[in-house]
């Protein structure tokens, strides 16, 4: 991230979008770049990488999916998909694609801010900040598998502790169903969903201090799980 403004990249072709975002980013202290269509967002991403974009999915020039595959090519920060699109598909299919998170329109921009700082955050995160995550009392020490609530221990299985390491690295992004089952179990498992639910449960029994109503490990209906360390 640069250290002066973020420059947040929105490819919209919305105008009522840049009016509204412009000004909510720039009192934020961001710094908001347009684009009107996939092509000179890309070309925008390309010519001086933003710290973030902002991609709407209807773009009048190409699908935002392929947008998304195209920046992903060449582009490692975090990309935030917005749309009126509400079909858990296409959220997944974003998310599966790179998308960072997924804001649905019309939105908050108490919501969008939010999202938008954990996918920064996300991303100082992979690019070698301390792997130590801390959440109230809990440790999740990533480097030396250690997992811990005070002084105590706290002792996982291989896949349990796997399933946790990989929402971890999230940062706070949603992890969606197919991306979990085939970092933690492979490939061959990409279908088994009720058996990540039964994993997801067994780790929230561990870790959460009322497993009953989650705070750490927050569910995405239809879509996957994020982790709100």
């Amino acid at each position: 991230m640069s250290a002066s403004r973020p420059r947040i990249l929105v490819i919209d072709d919305e105008p009522q979008i840049h009016r509204f975002l412009g000004p909510a980013l720039d009192a934020a202290g961001y710094d908001p770049v347009r684009a009107d269509d996939g092509a000179s967002g890309l070309r925008e991403i390309a010519r001086k990488p933003p710290d973030a974009v902002v991609l709407d999915l209807g773009l009048p020039d190409m699908d935002g999916k392929e947008a998304l595959q195209k920046a992903r090519a060449f582009y490692a920060g975090p990309i935030l998909i917005l749309s009126a699109r509400d079909r858990e598909t296409e959220k997944i299919d974003a998310l599966d694609l790179g998308a960072d998170d997924y804001v649905e329109k019309p939105f908050g921009v108490g919501e969008f801010l939010a999202r938008l700082r954990v996918a920064l955050r996300h991303r100082l995160l992979q690019s070698g900040a301390e792997p130590v995550v801390k959440a109230g009392d809990l440790t999740i020490d990533l480097e030396r598998r250690r997992i811990t609530r005070g002084d105590e221990p706290i002792r996982l299985s291989p896949k349990e502790y796997d399933l946790l390491a990989r929402l971890v690295e999230g940062g706070g992004k949603v992890i969606t169903h197919r991306q979990l089952l085939t970092a933690v179990w492979g490939p061959a498992h990409v279908e088994d969903v009720q058996y990540l639910r039964v994993f997801v449960g067994q780790l929230r029994a561990k870790i959460e201090e009322d497993p009953a109503a989650p705070k750490l490990i927050a569910t995405e209906p239809g879509v996957g799980y994020r982790f709100n360390g």
